[in-house]
């Protein structure tokens, strides 16, 4: 808390003009101060990150110091598509800290030289006065000097649903934000009542410009997925700089010329990079994306798709998020449910039908009109003729009407002095209600106008309720796995019992999930200290209050409906319902498009290793290139990447929420999925190095060898597609028609290798020889092994299970 300077201040006349000029001066203007977001070029260069992609870059600029124009360009296509494809979706500007700069009041009205005068907000120095009314946005932070029935909405700070009183007098230093009654803060609003207070803290001083701070010292770090496909990089890598020296060295012991070792090698480098896997992987994200706008989740960044598929963790805000975001009454204590609900109705001044006023008094008039009381019938029958408006002091409020009633309603400690007629065990069930985290309000009535020998008609108690399929996703979200964990700035009573009732508290569970009185920097660092312990964090908020840890999440979800601006461009994602729900059936897709991009990944990883085998036991046999660098570009681009597209648009699995989260540090390829990329690559070798020697055997010569090579790789990894698309079930048991976009890629590949066979200027091209019919024919047929055999493993596999 800043220190308020009103030794130096009267409250009275405010400062001086030139002492006010003299602060600004010194002390500089009253705004937030934010970095400029990284311009055009830095986002477009920032694409070209990563191992596969500097892999893919050397593998372009050898082509093209070699005269492999074709090569060259068609990897420089690739890197450009995929570098495009990002750059679009990362080109909006970082805005977060400038939206937080835009909540900041434009004017202020102060005191200066005994006069009220408006000023630009950013005038404003400390020590100056502020003049404040009702639909005011403060300024500054500072300390109220006067305060006459004041309200704040201070939700974008705290959380809290709402408003809180406010009086002058001093509040301690340490008091929780929520807790400073004595105190107002910039970019929050007057609800009630009129004030003056004296300015302690002025721009990046503020509460809101702390707030700020934390924006900054948040940090963006790589998604899941990026970690894992680095790791996938960098094991490729190795491998192909292993395989490279291997066949380099066996190239110079037999005495072979420094260019073609080194067209070996550059034909190597093509063989181990899945060229098309950047772009599979894009277009998987933004399957995603539309999939989770189905489910009213808003992508902003795409990575995030995948990220929400790996979280292990939800830090959940719980106003408008876990709960509806809207007071209700839930329980009453009188022995006359509608003569209580008629007094305290008549006792509201909230306009129901145009949803303006108290929150509390529109829940009142809320569930009374589902009784058939309403606050005009009461206004129209009995007008009030004398209102007293609710007093921070007293906590209490009447209105006297033309009936001749006092109707009175407020805390109860302060209305049972005021009562003769008192119900037995009130302020028992009062304490109950209390302890269940609801608001409780007293209500009585009286004859005359004087506030005494009433009749208390017994308690109200008031609360934000839980969504009812908020709390089916919690326990949907922890069968999954995944553990929600609550984040306020409620008090703790109200925190605990709504934590309580939507099962997030677990019997036996000594872990902390429910932290209340929750500032800016407690979100921040519980955030911190989940990703510590290796979790994947999930953040939700609405308030600027949760913006820093919505930034340093690793993935940041925004509410659409009462989220700011400011929260909004910190997040990831937006939900358009502002509903939990929502994320656990995003959490879903997530895990969905992860499982996709798996099976895509381990296909294309098959044929790399297929084509690395090939020609390194080629070369171990001391047999000419059985492909040419051109070759396995087309197999890698054509043959294999456009099938493997069709993988990442499968749809998503009914057991996906039935299995454990992947952990931060579990690899995207584990021991079960390497085990069969190199059994199924080694098949794939036989049948082609099987074509491949057959016909040199035959006197064919190179070029018509090397066709049929080809073809057979080719179509053996095309029919491989089919069983990739399940590593339990068969292609038969998924339904030959649950994927019709792969049948129709997977014929239209297959009729493209048909025809490269036989038209004349593709011999050229792809240094291939003339073939006949049935030779084409015979290359399919052998293909047909490897997904034969895989297919038949599933099959014993799944009657082993069963028996």
């Amino acid at each position: 808390m800043g220190s308020a300077p009103q030794g130096e201040t009267d409250p009275k006349t405010g400062l001086t003009a030139a002492e006010a000029t003299s602060r600004l001066a010194s002390e500089g203007p009253n705004e937030l101060a934010h970095a400029p977001p990284p311009s055009a070029l830095a986002l477009f260069a920032g694409q070209f990150r990563g191992m596969l992609v500097w892999l893919l870059i050397a593998a372009c600029v050898v082509s093209a110091a070699l005269d492999e124009v074709i090569d060259a360009v068609a990897i420089g296509v690739i890197l450009l598509m995929n570098a495009i494809v990002g750059f679009l979706q990362e080109s909006r500007a970082e805005t977060a800290l400038a939206a937080l700069k835009a909540m900041s009041a434009p004017r202020a009205r102060v005191l200066r030289d005994g006069r009220a005068i408006d000023i630009a907000a950013r005038e404003v120095v400390r020590g100056d006065v502020l003049v404040l009314e009702a639909g005011d946005l403060v300024a500054a932070d500072a300390t109220l000097v006067e305060a006459n029935a004041v309200t704040v909405n201070e939700a974008l700070l705290t959380g809290e649903s709402l408003p809180v009183e406010k009086t002058a007098g001093g509040t301690k230093a340490d008091a929780p934000l929520a807790e400073q009654t004595g105190r107002v803060f910039m970019g929050t609003a007057i609800g009630t009542g009129s004030a003056r207070a004296v300015v302690d803290a002025i721009g990046m001083q503020t509460e809101l410009g702390k707030v700020a701070k934390l924006l900054e010292s948040a940090t963006d770090q790589q998604t899941p997925l990026e970690v894992r496909l680095e790791r996938v990089g960098r094991t490729l890598v190795g491998l192909c700089l292993g395989i490279v020296v291997v066949v380099a060295a066996l190239g110079f012991f037999r005495g072979e010329p420094p260019l073609t070792i080194l067209m070996s090698a550059v034909s190597l480098a093509v063989a181990a990079v899945p060229e098309g896997l950047a772009t599979i992987v894009t277009i998987a994200l933004a399957v995603g994306v539309q999939r989770m706008a189905s489910r009213r989740v808003l992508v902003r960044k795409l990575p995030s798709v995948e990220t929400l598929g790996s979280v292990t963790v939800i830090c959940t805000d719980k106003t408008g998020t876990l709960t509806t975001g809207v007071m209700a009454l839930r329980a009453i204590a009188s022995s006359d449910e509608k003569r209580i609900l008629d007094a305290a109705t008549a006792c509201c001044d909230a306009d129901l039908e145009g949803g303006t006023g108290d929150p509390t008094e529109l829940a009142i008039e809320r569930a009374a009109a589902e009784r058939g009381i309403r606050l005009p019938d009461i206004e129209r029958d009995r007008p009030r003729t004398l209102v007293r408006p609710f007093d921070t002091t007293l906590k209490r409020m009447s209105i006297l009407r033309a009936d001749g009633t006092l109707y009175v309603k407020g805390a109860l400690e302060s209305l049972l002095p005021l009562c003769t007629v008192i119900p037995d065990g009130i302020a028992v069930k009062s304490d109950a209600l209390a302890a269940d985290g609801l608001r409780v309000l007293a209500v009585a009535v009286g004859k005359g106008e004087a506030e005494k020998d009433l009749e208390l008609l017994g308690v109200v108690g008031l609360a934000d309720p839980p969504r009812k399929e908020a709390i089916a996703a919690v326990a949907a979200a922890r069968a999954a796995g995944v553990r929600t964990v609550m984040i306020t700035g409620d008090h703790p009573t109200t925190a605990a019992a709504i934590a309580r009732e939507m099962g997030i508290v677990v019997a036996g569970d000594g872990t902390q999930v429910v932290h209340a009185r929750a500032t800016p920097e407690d979100k921040l660092r519980i955030v911190r200290a989940w990703k510590e312990k290796g979790d994947v964090v999930a953040m939700t908020g609405d308030g600027v209050n949760d913006a820093p840890a919505l930034r340093e999440a690793d993935i940041g979800i925004a509410m659409g409906k009462t989220g700011t601006e400011v929260t909004r461009q910190a997040a990831d994602m937006i939900l358009t319902d502002d509903n939990f729900a929502s994320i656990v059936a995003a959490i879903r897709e997530g895990r969905g498009i992860l499982d996709n991009i798996q099976k895509a990944l381990v296909y294309l990883l098959t044929g790399n290793t297929a084509e690395l085998f090939v020609m390194l036991f080629a070369s171990l046999a001391g047999l000419p290139l059985p492909l040419t660098a051109l070759q396995l570009l087309w197999i890698n681009l054509v043959t294999d990447g456009l099938p493997a597209l069709t993988l990442v648009m499968e749809p998503t699995g009914d057991d996906v929420l039935e299995r454990a989260p992947r952990g931060r540090k579990d690899p995207i390829l584990g021991r079960g999925e390497w085990t069969p990329i190199v059994l199924v690559g080694l098949l794939h070798t036989a049948i082609t190095l099987g074509a491949f020697w057959y016909a040199l055997h035959e006197g064919r010569g190179v070029e018509a060898a090397r066709a049929m090579a080809f073809s057979t790789l080719v179509f053996g990894e095309l029919w491989y597609v089919f069983g990739a698309r399940s590593t339990t079930r068969t292609f038969w048991q998924l339904g030959a028609f649950g994927n019709t976009r792969l049948l129709a890629i997977v014929a239209i590949s297959a009729g493209l290798q048909f025809g490269l066979n036989f038209l004349p200027f593709t011999h050229e091209i792809f240094d291939v020889g003339p073939v006949s019919l049935a030779d084409v024919g015979e290359c399919a047929l052998l293909g047909l092994i490897p997904v034969t055999v895989v297919e038949l493993v599933k099959l014993v596999r799944g009657r082993l299970k069963r028996t």
